[in-house]
């Protein structure tokens, strides 16, 4: 099982990027696809979560209005679309599949990608 998140860098604060989250090794259309992300010195945090089954998101409130998820199931990858980017969105972001919404719940993370966002 492998999830394989890329799409970082650096933008200044105001930017967008987007984030992909490529899925392989087994079928994700029962997991709730996540991103989460963790700055230098804080814990990890939830940011976004899509459902495979249902056309059903659910956002942290720092990115909401700001943060689209979306998924493309014959590509079997999940994007995070990241606009207005604050400062304070800086964290190496991950994806992950699980149960829910917390890392608790995470059965499978990917590899991190940075973003950095310039005042």
């Amino acid at each position: 099982v492998q999830l394989q998140a890329f799409g970082g860098g650096l933008v200044q604060a105001g930017g967008s990027l987007r984030l992909s989250c490529a899925a392989s090794g087994r079928t994700f259309s029962n997991y709730v696809m996540d991103w989460f992300r963790q700055a230098p010195g804080k814990e990890r945090e939830f940011v976004a979560a899509i459902w495979w089954s249902a056309d059903s998101t659910y956002y942290a409130d720092s990115v909401k209005g700001r943060f689209t998820i979306s998924r493309d199931n014959a590509k079997n990858t999940v994007y995070l679309q990241m606009n207005m980017l604050k400062p304070e969105d800086t964290a190496v972001y991950y994806c992950a599949a699980g149960r829910g919404v917390v890392a608790g719940a995470v059965a499978y993370w990917g590899q991190g990608t940075q973003v950095t966002v310039s005042s």
